[in-house]
């Protein structure tokens, strides 16, 4: 059998082969986990604990979409004390700072040594499915076979940018967002923005600061307060019971969130970014004609967004009351300036070359996708049919994605909490299969 061999480096921006590059692979692990970002270190974590062994596969390097799917400026939307495994501390942030794209890929690496990963990086997972017994799976990869008892699809939220069909390809420079590097990159002139989540309104606002004429497409979302009466707003959703929610409130599931921990951290506010010459849009519609049809929805929306805002701030209130807590007074933070014209007078078409339009970014998510995962764990959309990321075919684990178990799963703490559970669950099925062998 072919063994995987060495795999190419791993590291940046040196690339050289770190100790772990040098392992070969046995030809059977009790579980393979495909990717090797957060989901994939905390599984492997928690798996050694358990004295499970196992292999992590990285088609590229660790924290991949962190070194080659962020902007150039990008900073964690949470704060350094909170967005973090609980074995270790970011070495070059205070705890309440909000960690750089760079920070946050060495703390990954930092990670990988300290757990020892067994990891296999620069090999991609072609293929992974039952073995003929029934029992067990045969993976192949780009560099030779493995077989394992369990296995991990760890490859997170983020796989395939989704770029809606709106503008034809060849008529103006457009760009997932996933590919927005700084604003130097783009052609001079205009640029849309469309999604005001945390990438649409982060990257919209950088391009505002160079300079630019900006013109940004908001849909329903949330927009929380960075911090409110002295605790940055992960604290409260925590007191509150909202990160450990099991499902997200009818009607808010495909709902965005405007957070950033940019300059220092600041509340997303899309009135101050129109006071500042911003345009505000309505979401995008259609395009004919060199002109952008946009939803007259823009003022529901961004009322939405406030209604969401004041109301966590009623509950922070609530909570300080019911428990006595001595923190400040924060009444500024319930202002609601007025809005402004692009609001009041919303635009319902947008002629690109009559506004020098040369550039649209697409801040509108992403996709999952697990082609390489042949199992009956799948609806009819391709989703994943999982409990708590145990998947419907036993032996098939799912880990990382948005409300795997909780409001929480995706991010980097949450994670951690639900790789201990599957973990756990490996670690006891792998006993009742010794028990019964």
């Amino acid at each position: 059998r072919h063994h995987l061999g060495l795999h190419p480096p791993c590291r940046a921006p040196s690339y050289r082969p770190c100790r772990r590059c040098r392992i070969m692979t046995p030809d059977h692990v009790n579980t393979v986990i495909v990717g090797g970002g957060q989901a994939g270190l905390a599984m492997s974590a928690h798996l050694s604990e358990q004295g499970i062994d196992h292999l992590v596969i990285e088609r590229d390097r660790i924290a991949e979409r962190w070194r080659t799917a962020r902007w150039d400026s990008l900073v964690a939307n949470g704060p350094a004390w909170h967005d973090r495994f609980p074995m270790l501390e970011f070495e070059d942030c205070d705890g309440d700072g909000f960690p750089t794209r760079d920070s946050v890929v060495h703390y990954f690496e930092t990670v990988a040594e300290r757990i020892n990963a067994p990891m296999r990086c620069g090999v991609e997972v072609k293929r992974a499915a039952r073995l003929p017994s029934g029992r067990g799976f045969r993976i192949e990869t780009s560099d030779g076979v493995v077989t394992a008892d369990h296995v991990v699809a760890a490859t997170g939220p983020f796989q395939t940018p989704v770029i809606p069909p709106v503008v034809p390809d060849g008529v103006i420079n457009q760009i997932h967002s996933c590919h927005y590097r700084n604003p130097e990159q783009l052609e001079e002139g205009g640029v849309l923005v469309v999604g005001a989540g945390s990438s649409g309104s982060q990257i919209a606002d950088e391009l505002l600061r160079s300079g630019r004429n900006v013109w940004l497409s908001v849909g329903p979302h949330d927009r929380p307060p960075r911090s409110y009466r002295g605790k940055d707003f992960v604290w409260w959703l925590g007191v509150l019971g909202k990160w450990q929610m099991k499902t997200p409130p009818a009607g808010r599931e495909h709902v965005t969130i405007a957070v950033s921990g940019a300059y220092g951290g600041k509340t997303v506010d899309f009135r101050r970014f129109a006071d500042r010459g911003m345009t505000l849009l309505g979401m995008t519609q259609g395009f004919e004609d060199g002109v952008i049809s946009v939803a007259g929805d823009l003022a529901q929306n961004v009322a939405e967004g406030d209604a969401n805002h004041l109301g966590l701030l009623a509950e922070a209130d609530a909570y300080v009351e019911a428990n006595g807590l001595d923190l400040p007074l924060e009444e500024e933070a319930k202002i609601i300036g007025p809005n402004p014209d692009c609001i009041v007078n919303p635009l319902r078409r947008l002629d690109l070359a009559e506004a020098g339009i040369t550039n649209i970014i697409w801040a509108t998510g992403y996709r999952q996708t697990f082609d390489w995962l042949e199992a009956d764990v799948f609806d009819d959309d391709g989703k994943p049919l999982h409990d708590r990321g145990i998947a419907a075919e036993q032996g098939v684990y799912f880990l990382g994605l948005p409300w795997l178990s909780m409001r929480g799963s995706s991010f980097i703490w949450g994670v951690w909490e639900d790789a201990r559970y599957l973990a756990s669950h490996i670690a006891g099925a792998s006993a009742l299969a010794r028990d019964s062998a």
